[in-house]
């Protein structure tokens, strides 16, 4: 059965943006060469589940071609009706019938690409099968917090973190059955 899994940075103090949906604190930790296994990581997915604002945020600072590589369908969950564009479907269904019948078809995994709504929607319905999620070494104090309240526990089993020398920490960790 296909998985849906997280592969997302966060602040030290748990912050995926700050106010506005600035995201600027990421380029903190670029490096030349260094993708922190973003590229291992997609080669295992052939899907993506993302919120509007971060879909539309990352097509506005890297372009459309991010996602749509004609190689993997993109969900874009969101509250306005808009026409698919190719294999970008912009969804306003219920996100768990969607994983549901995604996950029941043939694939490869299914990368959540955030942002903190869409992340905190399949934590209450204890759809994220695995994390990863990247520590950069700021504390930004607020913006758009990754884990939100209201949401059941939910134990995890560490798998691995790796260090950086940007000092990026990179945990990974699969949810226990």
């Amino acid at each position: 059965m296909r998985k849906i899994k997280l592969f997302i940075a966060t602040s030290l103090d748990g912050f995926i943006a700050q106010p506005n949906d600035d995201l600027s604190f990421l380029k903190l930790v670029e490096k030349e060469g260094e993708d922190y296994g973003y590229d291992a990581f997609t080669s295992s997915i052939d899907t993506i589940i993302i919120g509007r604002k971060t879909y539309d945020y990352v097509v506005k600072e890297i372009g459309a071609s991010h996602y749509d590589n004609g190689k993997r369908d993109v969900y874009v969950i969101t509250r306005t009706e808009r026409p698919d564009n190719g294999r970008i479907k912009f969804y306003t269904g219920n996100i768990k019938d969607l994983v549901t019948q995604l996950k029941s078809e043939a694939g490869k995994d299914i990368y959540c690409d955030g942002g903190a709504v869409v992340v905190n929607e399949l934590l209450k319905n204890d759809l994220i099968d695995e994390l990863t999620i990247s520590i950069v070494p700021i504390l930004v104090g607020n913006g758009t917090r990754l884990f939100k309240e209201d949401r059941p526990e939910q134990l995890l089993e560490f798998i691995s973190a790796k260090t950086f020398d940007t000092g990026l920490v990179q945990v990974y960790y699969k949810r226990k059955k």
